[in-house]
């Protein structure tokens, strides 16, 4: 697996507070591993925005009656749901 190189300077605080987090007294072993883990973290929390969004668009249907029961088939469910839109789902 390829990898790339990541430079950045740091303010005083912001070095301190990695001083604190990294090493025999910290959480994590090396800076590299507490800035993976910074990412994932943050790669998680945009998934967990983009599902949320997703569910909440998903209520809003159901409150608004844009509902329909399943036939079982995402083929034939998609065809339902584009008539549906076009007819403005009356």
């Amino acid at each position: 697996m390829a990898s790339d190189r990541i430079n950045a300077r740091l303010t005083e605080p912001l070095a301190a507070h990695v001083a604190r987090v990294v090493g025999a007294k910290g959480l994590y072993e090396t800076p590299s591993e507490y800035i993976r883990a910074l990412i994932r973290q943050d790669m998680e929390r945009q998934d967990l925005a983009h599902f949320s969004a997703a569910l909440e668009s998903g209520y809003r249907d159901i409150e608004a009656g844009r509902v329909f029961k399943s036939s079982g088939s995402f083929t034939e469910d998609r065809k339902i749901f584009e008539q549906k839109e076009k007819d403005g789902w009356r």
